[in-house]
C-alpha cells in the first residue's frame, strides 16, 4: 500500500499543525527537511480543525492550511472540520 502525505512548510504554523496531525495520527512519519516538514502515513492521514485550534491556541479555518501547503499525496477529503487523505483500493 502507497503512503499518503502531506508536505508543509518549515514555519511556527505548521508545526502546530504537523503536532495536531501527529496527535491525531499516532502512526505518522515526520521527516523534517530544509525548509519544509513531510508526514506521512499508511492508508489515511486526517488534519483535524478542533486539534490544530487547540495546539494555535485560535481559531483556525481548515482552509488556511493551504497557506502552508506545498504538495499532497493521496485523494482528499474536506469539510470544515478535517482535512482527510487515503488512497482508493
Amino acid at each position: 500500500m502507497s503512503k499518503v502525505y502531506i508536505a508543509l512548510q518549515d514555519n511556527d504554523e505548521s508545526r502546530y499543525i504537523v503536532e495536531a496531525i501527529e496527535e491525531d495520527n499516532p502512526d505518522v512519519t515526520v521527516i523534517h527537511m530544509p525548509a519544509m516538514i513531510r508526514v506521512e502515513n499508511n492508508g489515511r492521514l486526517v488534519v483535524r480543525r478542533e486539534s490544530v485550534e487547540e495546539k494555535m491556541g485560535r481559531a483556525w479555518d481548515v482552509q488556511e492550511l493551504h497557506l502552508n501547503l506545498i504538495t499532497l499525496g493521496g485523494n482528499v477529503e474536506e469539510d470544515d472540520d478535517e482535512l482527510s487523505l487515503h488512497w482508493n483500493e
